[in-house]
């Protein structure tokens, strides 16, 4: 087709269709993709405020409080201590005390909001007196700063890889876009986390999104500085490494040049490492200091009850009592590469955008069901793939939001979260089923006759709403006071271990598709 004919989303040239008047948001679209995309920005910005509005982890909980105090703590440190200290435990940096656990890009983010906070509230990172500050200006003010990192880096990251997306895919309908940039910009679980149980996952993040748009719009060298980026600003990053690894070099080995290509992406990789981690770079132990701090291995291989598979099968084995963590280290790190390697070796062999966001998904998938030293809130690394491919297949899409919002629970309870958890949840079930909209059609297209798996899967779901409500009102047994806990994980590590199996085999899938299109070219 030629490309004067084919109808690019954002175009004031597309015509509607006549049957698109059921849709939501079309009287939005006529002004083109980004107008679309600032309206359902500033409805993003209000639901995030909203849940602003509730608690925090550890709000007035001494002595350690929660990860509110972590990230005031870092801006405390790195506003009145030089760079060289911020990861040597000392008199002013006591590192049992929410000590810098994240690579130096995260310490630089907080020095910069340290200044933003010292400047209109200076009681607010004072050294030590600043220890469990709570006050309503603080918190105001710290509250903006996690609204104004997700407004500056998440959002114009979704608006760069909508451009990437659509542009290879100018198939889309623009009512299509504006709900998969409402999926992506609503996504309830990282909302809960950032904005109600607080961290700054919007930053790395964003980007990693931004990674993945530059990826798809052929700038390879620009996505190794994006990743980069958020690899350095959250350890967890590395969840996607796999993915970008595996398709960049399929991608290389494919080019005249490979050694050349290889070596130019592994030139902007140091380089960008090394601008980093420059004040840590005078000394072997200056940056082994930091590595030592980015890897707590010291708390075990897992905590809480998260539902990947060494929390989950801990209820038959034992693992932290058989064996040290030096062989858990070991056994986590094999699990993890096992998992991951049919999806990097599909990636290799037949390098493509649509495998490589399929490749983001399982690696990151693999990473929280057997790495080690995984948190409940890890599950957002998987769900940002997933809701990027959400218009390719929304059923498994929203069972594993719900799964994902579901093993989240315990933590919104503990938080006092619960009244945005089931408003965000209300919130997704219309988003989910837009009316007239044709995801919801495709929804209804896709459905398959009744079996076995459709309906284990609805007594799963059916059970999941039931935990909820158990969870809520009933106490547990004295024998047993964890028993929810590991009924919600062990429900929602089933299902995540079958879309993990079902997501591998949809990107293997794609093997065939392109060898296929690859022969009919050939022949032509």
């Amino acid at each position: 087709m030629d490309r004067n004919n084919r109808g690019k989303v954002g175009k004031d040239n597309v015509e509607l269709d006549s049957n698109k008047n059921g849709d939501l948001c079309w009287w939005l679209l006529h002004k083109g993709l980004t107008s679309l995309f600032l309206c359902i920005s500033m409805f993003g910005l209000l639901v995030r405020w909203t849940v602003s509005l509730h608690s925090y982890s550890g709000a007035g909980n001494p002595p350690k409080f929660g990860d509110y105090e972590a990230q005031r703590h870092w801006m405390e440190i790195t506003v009145n201590l030089p760079a060289q200290d911020w990861y040597i435990n000392s008199t002013k940096n006591d590192l049992s005390y929410w000590g810098l656990d994240y690579p130096p890009l995260t310490a630089y983010q907080s020095y910069i909001h340290g200044l933003f906070l010292r400047f209109f509230d200076p009681e607010s990172v004072t050294l030590f007196t600043s220890r469990g500050y709570e006050s309503y200006i603080g918190k105001l003010l710290m509250r903006f700063t996690v609204l104004s990192s997700d407004l500056l880096i998440f959002f114009p990251s979704v608006l760069y890889f909508i451009h990437a997306y659509y542009d290879v895919h100018s198939r889309g309908r623009k009512a299509d876009v504006a709900w998969h940039i409402l999926l992506i910009l609503i996504n309830p679980c990282l909302v809960l986390i950032d904005h109600g149980h607080f961290q700054y996952n919007c930053i790395s993040l964003g980007l990693a999104l931004a990674a993945v748009a530059a990826i798809l719009s052929q700038r390879d060298l620009l996505a190794c500085v994006l990743f980069c980026l958020s690899l350095n600003h959250k350890q967890m990053s590395t969840y996607f490494a796999p993915a970008f690894f595996s398709h960049l070099l399929g991608k290389c080995l494919r080019r005249k040049h490979p050694l050349l290509e290889i070596s130019k992406l592994g030139m902007v990789v140091l380089g960008t490492f090394a601008m980093v981690w420059w004040p840590y770079l005078h000394s072997r132990n200056a940056a082994l200091q930091v590595l030592s701090r980015l890897a707590p291995f010291e708390r075990g291989i897992y905590e809480d009850y998260v539902a990947n598979f060494w929390c989950t099968s801990s209820v038959l084995i034992k693992w932290k009592r058989l064996f040290p963590t030096q062989s858990l280290r070991l056994f986590s790190m094999v699990a993890t590469i096992l998992a991951c390697l049919p999806s990097m070796v599909q990636q290799i062999l037949a390098p493509s955008s649509k495998g490589f966001l399929y490749g983001l998904l399982n690696s990151s998938l693999s990473f929280y069901l057997f790495s080690f030293q995984v948190h409940e809130k890890s599950i957002l690394l998987p769900l940002l793939p997933a809701t990027l491919l959400a218009m390719e297949w929304p059923r498994p899409f929203k069972l594993l939001t719900h799964y994902a919002l579901f093993s989240m629970f315990p933590l919104v309870c503990r938080d006092n979260l619960i009244l945005p958890y089931i408003a965000l949840y209300a919130l997704c079930i219309f988003l989910y089923h837009p009316p007239g909209g044709r995801w919801d059609e495709a929804t209804r297209q896709g459905s398959t006759p009744l079996s076995l798996v459709s309906v284990l899967l609805t007594l799963a779901y059916l059970g999941s709403l039931v935990l909820h409500i158990v969870y809520l009102t009933v106490r547990p047994p004295e024998r047993y006071p964890f028993l929810f806990e590991a009924l919600i994980m062990l429900l929602s590590f089933s299902h995540f271990v079958l879309f993990a199996f079902h997501t591998n085999i949809k990107q293997w899938m794609l093997s065939g598709h392109l060898i296929g299109s690859d022969k009919g070219k050939k022949q032509h």
